[in-house]
C-alpha cells in the first residue's frame, strides 16, 4: 500500500519537526527534506502538498537558503510559514524587506478571506509571530487572507491556488487554532485522505525489513527502553528467529535494570537475548572523563566493541537494528547540508563508526515518540514497557555531571529509583513524560543527626511534553516532591540536598547533558 506525502522543506526552522509532527496527527504522513532537495525527486514520491518552514535567515542575505523554484509548478498546493512565506512570495512576485516593527509573540489576526485556509476559523485570532522581516508588496497574482496591526501581508493567496502563505506559526500550541489551519490546509486545499495509521506502518515496515533482510542475522541492541523494545518486536514480527538481541550491560543501568531485561525478553518473550558483561571496560574508559560529548562517543564506541565480540560468536550475521527516531535524525544533523542546529550526538546516530562492519536496520527513524508507543501496543507489547519514560542510551553516565565513577552511579541510581516510585505511587507517572534525576558535582553544606555534613547535591527534572521537541516542567504537588526528597537524603547516603529543575524546553533540552 503506498502512502501519500506531505513533504516539509527545513530552511533551519526550530518548529520544523513540529510542523511534521502537526501534520501527522491529523493521519497524514509527512517528511522533512533540506533546501536543496529538487521537484524532482518529490515529484517522484507523488507528494500531496509541500510545507516550507520558517528559518533564521533572511531572504534577501547572500546566503540566504532557498529551494528549487520548480516545486510551485509540480501541481500541488505549498504552504508558507513565516521564512517559507516569504521564499515563496519573493519566487513568485512579491518584495520582502525588514519590518518596521519586529513582531514577536502572541498578535491578534484578522482574517479578511475566510475560505480556504482559514474556513471556520473567527474573524480574529490569537497567533504567535516571530520575524523580522515581512512581505511588504504583491503582484496582482496574490490576494491578501489577513492582516495585524503591523503586517498588511499576515496572510496571502496566490491567485492560482499553488501557494498560501501565513507570516505567523500555525504549528505552534500559542497559535490557538493554529491545528484548524493545518488541517484546512491538508484537507480543503490538499485533498488529502488521512490515511496514515500505525496497522499499515507496521505492515509496510515488516515487508521492507523482510526485503532488505533476506535470511541473514540481525543483532539488535536492546536496552529495555522503549525504543529498543518496540525495534526488537517488530523485527521478531518480521524476521522470527533470524534476530539476536544483544543486552550490553554497560554499568550505567537504572536499579535492576539487567534483571528485568532478562525477565521480560528471555523468560515472557522467548528471544533468543546475549547478555554481554561490559561494564568494568566502560568505566575505566569513562574515568576522569567530565566532558557530555566525549562521554557520549565512548559509550558510543563501547556500544559497538561489545556488540562486535558478541557477533564474533553468531553466525551469518550483516545487519545491525537501532531504535533510531525521527528527532534523532533530525537533531544529530547530517552530511546532506541539514540547517538544524546540531543539539546532541545521539550514539544511535553520530557515534557509529564509518567501518562498522555491518548494515544498520532502523525501522523507527521516520517516527516520533508517541508514534512508537502506539507501534509498541498495536504489536501487544505491555503496557509498562510501552509507557515508559525516555532513558538515553548513555545511560546515566549523561545523568553524572562530572566524573563518573562506581560510588556516584550507586548514589544515582539509588536517587532514581526513589524518583520513579514515587512519582508511580502518586499515579503521575503517565501525566509526566519523563522524569529523571542528576547528580551534580557539588557538596553543600548540610546537618545530619547532630554532625555537620558536606554532600551531594541530587537535581530532580520532571516534564509534561507531546512531541519531547517542547516541554515544560511537572507541577508535582509539593507533597510529593516533599516525600521524594525526604527519601533521598534519609536512604541514600551521601546525599543532603534535593532540589527541583523548573526549566522549559526551550531553552534548556530535558537532560542536562
Amino acid at each position: 500500500m503506498s502512502r501519500e506525502v506531505v513533504a516539509i522543506i527545513d530552511f533551519g526552522s526550530q518548529y520544523a519537526q513540529l510542523i511534521a509532527r502537526r501534520v501527522r496527527e491529523q493521519k497524514v504522513y509527512s517528511q522533512i527534506y533540506q533546501p536543496n532537495v529538487k521537484a524532482e525527486k518529490l515529484a517522484q514520491l507523488g507528494v500531496k502538498g509541500i510545507i516550507l518552514s520558517g528559518g533564521p535567515a533572511s531572504v534577501y542575505s547572500e546566503n540566504a537558503p532557498m529551494c528549487d523554484e520548480r516545486i510551485f509548478d509540480l501541481g500541488v498546493p505549498v504552504l508558507g510559514i513565516c521564512y517559507g512565506m516569504q521564499i515563496g512570495c519573493k519566487i513568485l512576485g512579491g518584495d520582502i524587506s525588514p519590518a518596521k516593527s519586529r513582531e514577536y509573540g502572541r498578535t491578534n489576526l484578522t482574517i479578511t478571506d475566510a475560505s480556504d485556509l482559514f474556513a471556520s476559523l473567527p474573524r480574529t485570532t490569537t497567533v504567535w509571530m516571530s520575524h523580522g522581516d515581512q512581505v511588504n508588496e504583491l503582484s496582482d497574482d496574490f490576494v491578501a487572507l489577513a492582516t495585524t496591526d503591523s503586517c498588511p501581508y499576515a496572510a496571502v493567496k496566490h491567485k492560482g491556488g499553488k501557494f498560501y502563505g501565513v507570516q505567523f506559526h500555525p504549528e505552534v500550541t500559542h497559535t490557538p487554532r493554529g491545528v484548524d489551519i493545518i488541517k484546512n490546509f491538508l484537507y480543503d486545499v490538499c485533498r488529502c485522505a488521512g490515511d496514515w495509521q500505525m496497522s499499515d506502518f507496521v505492515e509496510q515496515t515488516v515487508k521492507s525489513v523482510r526485503k532488505q533482510v533476506g535470511d541473514a542475522t540481525v543483532i539488535c541492541g536492546l536496552s529495555g527502553g522503549v525504543d529498543s523494545a518496540v525495534t526488537a518486536a517488530l523485527l521478531h514480527k518480521a524476521i522470527g528467529d533470524q534476530l539476536v538481541c544483544i543486552f550490553v550491560d554497560n554499568g550505567l543501568l537504572r536499579k535492576n535494570e539487567r534483571q528485568g531485561v532478562i525477565s521480560m525478553f528471555h523468560d515472557h518473550f522467548h528471544f533468543d537475548l546475549r547478555v554481554v558483561d561490559w561494564w568494568a571496560k566502560f568505566l575505566a574508559r569513562l574515568a576522569d572523563v567530565t566532558d557530555p560529548q566525549e562521554k557520549r562517543k565512548i559509550i558510543g564506541a563501547e556500544f559497538i566493541a561489545a556488540f562486535k565480540d558478541e557477533a564474533d560468536k553468531i553466525a551469518d550475521v550483516r545487519f545491525l537494528a537501532q531504535g533510531t527516531l525521527y528527532p534523532d535524525v533530525i537533531e544529530s544533523g547530517n552530511k546532506d547540508g541539514n540547517l538544524a542546529a546540531n543539539i546532541k550526538l545521539h550514539h544511535n546516530v553520530g557515534g557509529l563508526p564509518e567501518k562498522l562492519g555491518f548494515e544498520l536496520v532502523e525501522p523507527l527513524r521516520d517516527l516520533f515518540k508517541d508514534e512508537v508507543r502506539k507501534v509498541g501496543e498495536y504489536l501487544g507489547l505491555p503496557e509498562d514497557m510501552v509507557w515508559r519514560h525516555p532513558f538515553p542510551g548513555p545511560g546515566l553516565a549523561v545523568r553524572i555531571i562530572g566524573e563518573i565513577t562506581a560510588k556516584r552511579l550507586e548514589v544515582l541510581r539509588e536517587a532514581d529509583d526513589i524518583l520513579i516510585e514515587e512519582i508511580k505511587a502518586a499515579g503521575l507517572y503517565r501525566t509526566i513524560s519523563q522524569a529523571l534525576a542528576v547528580l551534580l558535582p557539588i557538596g553543600t553544606v548540610g546537618v545530619m543527626g547532630d554532625e555537620r555534613s558536606y554532600e551531594n547535591v541530587i537535581a530532580i527534572r520532571a516534564v509534561e511534553t507531546s512531541d519531547f521537541m517542547t516541554a515544560d516542567f511537572s507541577r508535582i504537588p509539593y507533597d510529593v516532591l516533599g516525600l521524594i526528597a525526604s527519601r533521598i537524603i534519609n536512604e541514600v547516603r551521601g546525599v543532603n540536598r534535593v532540589v527541583y529543575d523548573v526549566s522549559s524546553k526551550p531553552p534548556a533540552t530535558i537532560e542536562w547533558e
